[in-house]
Formats: C-alpha cells, structure tokens, sequence
C-alpha cells in the first residue's frame, strides 16, 4: 500500500485514461495545476500536501498504442466529507499536457478499517498460538533443561554486542537474522552460528563478516523482511538468501520448517530473478564473491584434513598422549626422547638442558614463557596440548596443538 505514515485514514482510488502518451510528471503535474483554486485555500493540494494532510500522489501510468493507462493514489487525513471532495475534485482534470483526459474515482478506501480488519487476523493467530502454548505445559522436563543449555550459548558478538551464537568465529558460514529471538530458535534447533542484525540498519560487524564468509540472509516472510533484505543487499555481501514461509518469523519456525528453509536458499542475483520485489542489485555488488569465498572454505577444509592426517600419521602422538596422561613433559632431538620432566618443573630444566635438542612436547598447555625458553635453546618444535596467551610467535618454531587428537 501507498499510505504516508503522516496520511494514513483514508486512501483515494481513481483510474485515468489520455489520448496521448503521458508520464507520470505530467499527470501530477495536471493535479496540482488544474485543482488549484478549485476548492479554496483550506483546501488547496499544495499546502495540504506541505502540512501532511495528504501524503505523496502515487501514479502508475502506461502507455500503448498512443494512449495511456493508469492509477492514482492519494493518501488522506481530512476528514470523509473534504476527502470526498477532493476525490470529486480529480473528475475535473479534463487535460493532462495537450492530451485529452478522463479521471474517475473507483474507491476512497478507510485505511483504519483495513488495519482493523488485520489486527482481527493477527490476535486470531496470537490467540491460536497462545491455546497450543497451553497444550505443551507438560512438555518432556530432558528436552526442557537441554534447551536451557543451548539458549544460555548466546553471546554478545562485536563492537555492536549484537546476540549470536558460539561458532559464528569458527565457521567460514553464517547466518545472519533479524532479532535476537530468531537466534535463540536456532540456537534451539541446533544451529550455532548465526547471528543477528538487532535493529533496522546493518551494523559494520556484520557488513565486515560478510566480505570473509559465506553469508545467508535467513529472514521473515514479511514486508520487513523485504526491506531488511534490500537495506542488506545495499551494504554487505551477501551470498544466499532464506526465508521462513510467508506469514511467519524466523523465531517461530519449528525444526522441520528452519531445515526446510535453509535446503532451498538461493543464491542472491537468482533469488532476485524469481520473486519481483522491486530490488536491485547494486553496480558494485561482486558476483564472483560467493565462488571466491566458497573456494577459501574448500581450500581451508582441505588444509584442515591434511592438518589431521600429518596429525594422525604422526609418530609422536602416542609419546604425547602418554605425557599428558601423567602430566609430563619430554626435550628430544631427532624424534629420540632425551628426558622427561614433570611438567611443574618443566621449564626450569629446560632452561638449565646443555644438550642438543630440536624438539619439545608437554602434556599441557603451551606458554608464552616456554616458546621463550624454547628459542633461546634452539627448538624448533613445540607440540602441546593448546596454545595459551603467546602473543609473539618466533617464525623458527613449528607450534602444533593436539586437543583435537583421538585417544
């Protein structure tokens, strides 16, 4: 619908016919031009139009065959009896430039008996919602506290605090939502790295995430959503879009719907081509971002299992998984363990070690003081459990982690 926020209890409705092929100027243009004086100065087009009584003059016009076709909207806050005669006042309109015209009012719609007539249907499905609520008090007490749990994983993600879940760091993947509860649903559902937009306007965070991963807009079935989605599109990179089915929000959608929805994303430039929402691309959007971006997280991936393979194949791992079982820690040279040392006492006798070594591995984590320690006797290998707060990273040692190592 056409209604200015400012203008919104009454909607003039009236069809237009030219001789001739007419513009949209021209047949604005005609109204004010041919209504002026018309009807005295309290109710003169020009300066309603400049105190909100009446909202933007929509035309939709075409042309064929050397005539023209259309519709004009006007949205009215008089009352009935002046937006009555301002609806007679466009019958007037005989000209629209050197073309002959005809106006005829089809309707003056009560736009507040629509809005009554949508906050019927609306508290019909609240109230639904609320009757199947009640249905689900004695719901299983095991699947209660396990989604206690997986609420209790939001976190408060970049400058923005905005509501995400705890993988939206680690995937090369996200989601990006609306609100903070379409996070808890997902978060519910199993789906841990999304993350929202938390208002109207995009926030840099997001617009940042998206020029490095994978992005979905996972979004309402709604005239919000429509406009989220062009606002998103306008500032962030976005590589697919999702929506729940129309009518519904994302924080309402069940398991089944969530999965069903992310199964048939589209790609953003044939979403666009398929659903006719009057949005464009921009001329600097990156067609070739999503491939570029898809070929960084298969690239990755691989390096990931080539990471667990050498991880795997690994002669050392055995000795590892022995020193951390006993809390001890092993200088050795050549793969030949030279000795071990409870791990308390660890980097002491390493500092005091005269022998030539090339490689240590701890049971525990790895420090800040022993990759020190470590260079100052010319390891050049380190593989512990995890890495601690080592925020200088020699480039002569090979740090390697086994926390994610098979027992």
């Amino acid at each position: 619908m056409y209604n200015d926020p400012n203008a919104a209890k009454y909607l003039i409705i009236a069809k237009i016919e030219t001789d001739g092929v007419v513009e949209r100027p021209d047949v604005v243009g005609a109204i004010f031009g041919q209504t002026e004086g018309l009807l005295g100065d309290d109710l003169d087009l020009r300066d309603l139009q400049k105190s909100g009584r009446i909202g933007r003059i929509e035309v939709d016009i075409k042309s064929e065959k050397g005539k023209s076709v259309g519709e004009i909207r006007i949205p009215s806050s008089l009352d009935q009896v002046e937006t009555a005669i301002l609806g007679a006042a466009l019958e007037t309109i005989d000209r629209v430039g050197p073309c002959r015209a005809r106006v005829e009012v089809v309707s003056i719609e009560d736009i507040r008996a629509t809005k009554r007539q949508r906050v019927v249907e609306r508290a019909t499905e609240l109230l639904q919602m609320l009757l199947e609520q009640g249905k689900q008090v004695s719901e299983d007490i095991i699947k209660a506290v396990r989604e206690r749990v997986e609420i209790e994983e939001i976190i408060s993600y970049g400058e923005e605090h905005l509501p995400a879940g705890p993988n939206v760091d680690k995937s090369d993947a996200i989601i990006v939502v609306e609100g903070r509860s379409d996070v808890i649903n997902l978060l519910k559902n199993g789906i841990k790295n999304t993350i929202a937009l938390n208002g109207t306007s995009v926030p840099k965070t997001i617009i940042e995430l998206s020029k490095k991963k994978i992005v979905t807009a996972f979004l309402d079935g709604d005239r919000g959503g429509d406009l989220i989605l062009k606002e998103l599109l306008q500032v962030a990179d976005i590589d697919f879009i999702a929506r729940a089915p129309k009518g519904y929000e994302v924080e309402e959608l069940t398991y089944k719907q969530i999965q069903k929805a992310l199964r048939n994303k589209m790609p953003v430039d044939q979403y666009l081509a398929t659903h006719d929402l009057g949005i464009e691309l921009p001329e600097n959007h990156n067609h070739k971002s999503r491939e570029k971006k898809e070929e960084k997280k298969e690239k990755k991936a691989a390096e990931k299992e080539k990471e667990k393979k050498e991880e795997k194949e690994d002669p050392m791992d055995a000795l590892f998984h022995e020193l951390n079982e006993k809390k001890e820690a092993a200088i050795l040279h050549n793969e030949k363990v030279l000795t071990r040392i409870p791990l308390g006492e660890f980097i002491d006798k390493l500092k005091e070690f005269k022998g030539k070594a090339d490689t240590v591995i701890t049971g525990g984590v790895i420090s800040q003081k022993l990759v020190d320690v470590a260079l100052q006797k010319g390891i050049t290998k380190i593989i512990g459990y995890k890495i601690g707060n080592v925020t200088k990273r020699p480039l002569g040692i090979k740090i390697i982690t086994k926390d994610r190592v098979k027992k």
